[in-house]
């Protein structure tokens, strides 16, 4: 694919997103992100009667063209494709950045991966509540983990913004 497409593709994602919005009776929301730049996203997940398939994701968020874009592309890809929670969990964030366009986001892997990351964080949370809910274990809230500069869980948001007001 040539740049020229690979860009009207980002720009036309941003400007008319994909899933977008808050998803009512997810069984997951998590924020996701990102304190180089100050993108934040949300994703909502609800997981099928079989534990494995998504029966349900959206997103909400602000941030750069890029991180936006990346967010509907990759939310549009799983819906389309009725992927499984643990096929999303093995997507790579290189096949991510080559399928948006490397030239295009190379300076900007992370707002690049953002909804990746959020999305798979998604899933490991809504897997281990599961798991934990089975045990009769209850479900413990930390603070955000951070993963290779991105923030992901209660806090993201916040942690996004605190280097942007430096």
């Amino acid at each position: 694919m040539d740049r020229q497409l690979q860009i009207q593709i980002l720009l036309d994602h941003y400007q008319k997103p994909r899933h977008r919005g808050t998803l009512e009776d997810a069984d997951v929301a998590m924020p996701g992100g990102n304190p180089g730049c100050g993108d934040v996203v949300t994703v909502y997940l609800k997981g099928a009667e079989d534990h494995e398939h998504i029966a349900g994701v959206s997103y909400e968020g602000e941030g750069c063209t890029i991180s936006m874009a990346a967010s509907s592309m990759l939310l549009e890809q799983v819906v389309e494709g009725d992927l499984t929670m643990d096929k999303v969990l093995e997507f790579d964030y290189n096949e991510m950045i080559d399928q948006l366009g490397r030239q295009i986001v190379a300076s900007r892997p992370r707002c690049a991966t953002l909804g990746l990351g959020t999305l798979k964080h998604a899933i490991w949370k809504y897997q281990r509540d599961r798991r934990l809910d089975e045990a009769g274990v209850s479900r413990p809230e930390g603070p955000p983990s951070d993963e290779g500069g991105l923030v992901f869980g209660e806090g993201a948001a916040e942690a996004a913004h605190k280097d942007q007001s430096v």
